[in-house]
């Protein structure tokens, strides 16, 4: 009986219990999120940023719950987490941003210089972690250059100001954003991590500052009628014949 438990359990690779939940949770939040931003539901994007961002910022302390994780499971933790990161703090963001109008010559480099950045920072804390723990147990205290998860504090809180400032300066402040972003993701500085008060503190200040976009921004919320159509229109018109 034991034996077949396990040969199940190696029919499908890879990590499905509750410490990667989270992980895999904001990634399809990210997902979703680029598919509105596509059609430039911006509000709704920037929403999921930030549930995306708030997914990520307690997925370590909820993988740290379990204490019989094995080596394996730790390392694919860590991989998992840092590959999603890219999609959800990397590409996403510099993909609403291009979006909402960081383009051209100048648009192209600074993104390609957020993304490169968010890659670098990924692939150094894979790389720093992974000898640390061989090292020594628990969490690191410590960030080396600013999280990548930051993205999705920041962002939200510039697209706040929009609401506040003309348009021509909001694109200035959007060309700034991911250039000085980036920048800090591969300065070579520590920053304490937050404690749970901080933490708080910060998921109360990008709330507010999501709650005043919904309000005031000028971009407007789609109405939500889900219309029959496409592939489930398509199909129903087949079954109909």
């Amino acid at each position: 009986m034991e034996t077949m438990e396990k040969e199940k359990k190696k029919r499908f690779i890879g990590v499905y219990d509750y410490t990667v939940v989270l992980t895999y949770i904001s990634l399809c939040f990210t997902v979703i999120g680029m598919t509105q931003a596509i059609e430039k539901h911006f509000k709704i994007a920037i929403v999921l940023l930030a549930l995306s961002g708030l997914c990520d910022m307690f997925d370590g302390k909820i993988a740290r719950t379990k204490k019989n994780r094995t080596e394996v499971e730790k390392l694919f933790g860590m991989q998992i987490d840092s590959l999603c990161d890219v999609v959800c703090f990397g590409i996403y963001p510099a993909m609403i941003c291009w979006l909402l109008g960081v383009k051209g010559t100048l648009g192209w480099l600074l993104i390609c210089f957020y993304c490169v950045c968010s890659v670098i920072r990924l692939a150094f804390f894979n790389v720093l972690e992974t000898k640390r723990q061989q090292e020594e147990e628990g969490a690191n205290k410590y960030y080396h250059g600013l999280p990548i998860t930051s993205m999705a504090v920041v962002l939200p809180l510039v697209f706040m100001i929009q609401t506040f400032i003309s348009d021509d300066l909001f694109q200035i402040v959007l060309h700034v954003t991911l250039f000085v972003v980036g920048l800090l993701f591969i300065w070579d500085f520590k920053l304490k991590k937050p404690n749970n008060m901080q933490l708080t503190i910060l998921v109360l200040v990008v709330a507010a500052a999501v709650v005043i976009m919904i309000l005031f921004s000028r971009y407007r919320l789609p109405k939500w009628n889900f219309p029959n159509t496409g592939f489930f229109h398509r199909l129903g018109k087949l079954v109909a014949k």
